[in-house]
């Protein structure tokens, strides 16, 4: 198949680096965003990319996956590692983002790619033959969820995801809070809340019977384990929050040199540092409950929030037995899929099917062979994940060593195991760059 162009359906992550990926390989790009003209109950800002729920991509190391994640990526070009980095702000081991110059960057890149035109209106439909990329993310409009359901059958599935509350820094306590990184790695970019037992009491007690909003009728109470809501966490169990996003392991409080009986972490929002947002705290309290609540950790007490936790949907496909590893389906190879939908979980995930989505789309433009990205990677990895038709009870999954394949050898440690599976990674990568440069030019 030889055309013209490829159309592609959302302009968040997902479809904005594969936009940049078409755009780039000398092929056009017909960019549809149904922003300004309607939004979704997360979205506000007029600009691509918005992150919706944390401003982290997480770790930037590459003994963890999605540091690795990162690495692949810049190797080939991202445009959404490219516009994090150069909007990146304090978080430690983390790379966490401003999230309006993060969004603008990208609106920047897009806009002024004379290859991308982009066209601001909600798509209903797909075009008959032509190379399509759906990217619309865990927030699809109605109208093209219906359609999608005809496309899929009943492979079409949803969850839901959640958005952390945001707090303005001058409304914290600085007299009950620290900064620390969890064991000191490196600088101290979180604001720690220590709670002792006495006052864990009674915040446990309170969230757990606190107010929820209303599920909608099209909702159910499904939630991914990697997004849960804190209420939810709670009421698995009274020690439950402590051993996980309120854990105190690798913390001492200054004030009596020992571990807290629980911390809240907080990191920050914004270059400027006037925003901060509590790690972990995604929720589907009602609003005057999270600010009663909330307000009872120790420094947060005079708590500004400038944004309230909100639950959304988050609509995905069934995509094992659906789609190739390069994000196509397999009944209709014209139609690929790209982000949240397809079941890959998190910023970068989504932005790296993208990657995968686009360079593919650009290849079936140009009439060439499509390009498997192997599982050794963690970029394929996910595709294979995604795709694999012995996956059961398919669940969306962040990027993690586990989905990789494995060394095969022994190693000392996991770390040094990671280290490995890294380096072994990152040469393929390279190798994968050369020739595809060399099938760009040819």
């Amino acid at each position: 198949m030889s055309v013209h162009h490829v159309n592609i359906i959302g302009a968040g992550l997902a479809g904005c680096e594969a936009a940049w990926q078409v755009a780039k390989r000398g092929i056009k790009v017909k960019l549809y965003e149904m922003k300004p003209h309607k939004y979704t109950p997360a979205h506000h800002l007029d600009t691509f990319a918005e992150l919706v729920c944390s401003n982290s991509l997480r770790s930037d190391r590459l003994e963890n996956a999605v540091g690795l994640l990162k690495q692949e990526m810049l190797l080939l070009d991202s445009l959404i590692m490219k516009c994090a980095y150069a909007t990146k702000v304090p978080a430690g081991g983390a790379l966490a983002v401003d999230r309006i110059k993060f969004s603008q960057a990208v609106t920047n890149e897009i806009s002024r790619n004379e290859n991308i035109e982009i066209i601001n209106e909600e798509v209903k439909q797909l075009p008959e033959d032509e190379i399509c990329i759906v990217a619309t993310g865990p927030l699809t409009s109605e109208t093209f969820s219906e359609y999608l359901k005809g496309i899929v059958g009943n492979r079409y599935l949803f969850f839901f995801d959640a958005a952390a509350p945001i707090v303005t820094y001058e409304s914290i306590d600085m007299n009950k809070v620290f900064r620390a990184s969890r064991y000191g790695r490196g600088t101290e970019d979180y604001l720690n809340c220590p709670m002792n037992k006495e006052q864990y009491d009674l915040f446990w007690n309170e969230l757990v019977n606190a107010e929820t909003v209303e599920m909608k009728d099209f909702e159910d109470d499904r939630v991914f384990e990697g997004c849960m809501p804190v209420e939810c966490m709670a009421k698995r169990g009274y020690d439950t929050l402590r051993f996980g996003p309120l854990k105190p392991v690798g913390l001492l409080d200054p004030a009596t040199g020992k571990e807290p009986y629980a911390v809240v972490q907080l990191r920050q929002d914004n270059s400027e540092g006037t925003l901060y947002n509590i790690v972990g705290f995604q929720t589907h309290l009602k609003w005057p409950e999270q600010k009663r609540i909330f307000r009872l950790i120790p420094g947060l007490e005079n708590a500004e929030f400038v944004r309230y936790g909100v639950m959304h949907r988050n609509t995905y496909i069934n995509s094992p037995g659906l789609l190739e590893p390069t994000y196509n389906m397999k009944t209709r190879k014209n139609i690929y899929f790209a982000g949240q939908i397809t079941g890959v979980e998190g910023y970068v995930e989504s932005a790296s099917s993208g990657l995968v989505a686009g360079i593919n789309a650009a290849m079936d433009a140009m009439g060439k062979d499509k390009v498997v990205f192997p599982a050794e990677t963690a970029i394929g990895a996910l595709g294979h994940y995604i795709s694999s038709n012995y996956v059961k009870d398919f669940q969306p999954m962040n990027i993690n060593f586990g989905l990789m394949t494995q060394l095969g050898i022994k190693t000392r440690n996991k770390q040094e195991k990671n280290q490995k599976i890294a380096s072994r990674s990152l040469d393929i990568i390279k190798k994968m760059v050369s020739e595809l440069s060399e099938l760009n030019e040819s």
